[in-house]
């Protein structure tokens, strides 16, 4: 692969890497004395299961920013990265401006668990049409819409029941797909290199 130019892989952050789902149950459980079960949340959002003031105050919680800085890191998606940055440039890419004042608790996470990530590769964004990525892994199919490349959808507790041509269970599988992604393309780039 010598000469050939990485493909551009977009990673999204919440629910691919940060486990901002699980934090926001412990919220709801230590705040309010939900138990929300996993399989209750299949398919639907927490704001679906709480009261609508409950729900009123998990978006102030997001607003302020400051939880984002805490979320525990996605089951093998440290290690999972780190391997595909060798066939990729990887991109970390999350729709910050839905949250703005979670964009320095964000950059510190990232910094902290991901230093292995350029600076420079992190995208803070709102709109990620405007990606000019070959793929992108998020749990949010809707970034999908517009998106120029090939979606690839990250299961999560509130998109079960989405359905979307191109899923992954976890980072193992995520890595299984991707680099079978990745094979196809380089005999592609190589095939047109030669003629």
């Amino acid at each position: 692969m010598s000469n050939l130019l990485k493909p551009r892989l977009a990673i999204d952050m919440d629910e691919v890497l940060a486990d901002a789902h699980r934090a926001l149950v412990v919220f709801q459980r230590d705040t309010y004395g939900y138990e929300l079960l996993d399989e209750e949340l299949d398919g639907r959002k927490i704001q679906s299961l709480i009261s609508a003031e409950h729900a009123k105050k998990m978006e102030e919680l997001l607003h302020r920013g400051d939880v984002f800085r805490d979320f525990e890191v996605i089951a093998g998606s440290q290690a999972a990265v780190l391997r595909l940055m060798d066939r990729f440039d990887v991109f970390v890419t999350t729709a910050a401006m839905e949250y703005p004042a979670s964009c320095a608790a964000k950059l510190a996470w990232l910094y902290q668990h991901f230093p292995f990530i350029p600076r420079l590769n992190i995208v803070l964004c709102g709109d990620k049409s405007i990606l000019a990525a070959d793929l992108l892994v998020d749990d949010n199919q809707h970034h999908f819409e517009r998106f120029g490349g090939q979606g690839v959808l990250f299961s999560a507790p509130h998109n079960r029941r989405s359905t979307w041509p191109v899923r992954v269970e976890g980072w193992d599988d995520a890595v299984e797909y991707l680099e079978a992604w990745h094979a196809v393309w380089e005999k592609t780039q190589h095939g047109r290199i030669q003629s």
